[in-house]
């Protein structure tokens, strides 16, 4: 089988030949049908996130059970399913709050490899890592049972990939995190794959204004395809604080949902709040990135900061609910992917994702 390996961050990945071993207790073998490509596998390879090397990154992805190792019980071979790249114990006092993408159930395994502690995926006999413990960038993965969910077999496979990652990031953020209520005023920042989603998750709590912001036009135009009633060019706008004011009522967003979680879209998020409102950061920037806020204004307007991690959704449950939205029409996962790749043309995908040109490239497998 075929898998994209990074052997050297900021170098290209390399599709090589590699071997699998089988499942063992609790775990899965799945044959890969899509997998998205994202900003979080460009965090991975520029080393932002310093990762066990080689490793094969890629995460958010849908499969087939091709082969169960002894004690699984959740799923069967020709079950077609979503991964998560959260792991869900079931055990620890976050799986048992429901809070399960906080888990620390498997703490002690080491970054890349299965909860064992070893690796089943090798190359010319070297070990090779999985990117949060799945690395979907293969023609064919091992790994643990709990990090599928099982999807209606309908639903294609490109869309189900993306339910995986951008689509359950940006509308649980809105709809799963923070809540919003119906007739809210919102702003996202950044409109790439999650942003896009948390613009629908807006639409789909029943938000009266959705403000989109991005550096791009051409991701502006799409943001109002998908919901946005306003959009914001924030390299062209001098004070992109006073224009989100000037749309909403004069005070500010009561929401603001950060795609992209760098020091300024950080800045832009707070200061845009009106009185009271909530700011949420959803993307993941570099381990490095600092944000300053002003203790003085928070205290004074009540404003809330906080942070959600894969939109704070339960995969178990929230997987198969965004599915059935697709499928009945309530969610736009068509209109995310922008272009499909072979796996031989994955570099492709990314320097495609980094020059702005896609909201979502998707690796689709044969």
């Amino acid at each position: 089988m075929k898998a994209a390996v990074l052997f050297e961050p900021n170098t290209p990945l390399q599709v090589v030949e590699c071997e699998l071993d089988p499942p063992k207790a609790n775990e899965v073998r799945v044959k890969m049908k899509a997998a998205g490509v994202c900003q979080s596998d460009w965090h991975i390879m520029n080393g932002d996130w310093p990762s066990p090397l080689p490793i094969v990154p890629g995460h958010e992805a849908a499969g087939e059970i091709l082969e169960c190792g002894p004690g699984v019980t959740t799923v069967k071979p020709g079950d077609h399913v979503i991964f998560s790249f959260r792991p869900h114990c079931g055990r620890c006092r976050y799986c048992t709050m429901g809070r399960t993408v906080l888990c620390i159930g498997h703490a002690s395994a080491p970054a890349g490899t299965l909860y064992d502690g070893t690796l089943r995926l090798k190359h010319k006999g070297q070990g090779i890592s999985q990117m949060a413990r799945i690395g979907t960038f293969a023609e064919e993965v091992v790994v643990p049972e709990e990090m599928v969910v099982p999807i209606r077999r309908d639903m294609p496979w490109p869309q189900a990939a993306l339910v995986g990652c951008c689509v359950a990031t940006g509308v649980g953020a809105v709809t799963r995190h923070a809540k919003i209520e119906a007739g809210s005023s919102v702003l996202v920042i950044g409109c790439g794959g999650v942003g896009l989603n948390a613009i629908q998750g807006a639409m789909l709590s029943g938000a009266r204004l959705i403000v989109a912001a991005d550096i791009l036009d051409n991701k502006l135009e799409m943001a109002r395809t998908f919901g946005a009633t306003h959009t914001i060019n924030t390299a062209k706008d001098n004070d992109p604080v006073k224009k989100v004011k000037e749309i909403a009522d004069g005070l500010g967003v009561d929401y603001a949902f950060d795609a992209v979680s760098n020091d300024k879209t950080q800045a832009l998020a707070f200061d845009a709040l009106a009185p009271g409102g909530h700011a949420v950061a959803v993307g993941i920037s570099a381990a490095t990135v600092k944000a300053q806020y002003s203790p003085f204004a928070m205290v004074l307007t009540e404003k809330t900061v906080s942070g959600t991690y894969y939109g704070s959704v339960r995969p178990n449950v929230d997987f198969p609910v965004l599915v059935d939205h697709y499928m009945n029409r309530r969610l736009n996962i068509d209109g995310l992917i922008s272009r499909t790749y072979k796996l031989e043309d994955i570099n492709e995908g990314f320097k495609r994702m980094m020059a702005g040109e896609v909201a979502r490239g998707v690796v689709v497998f044969d």
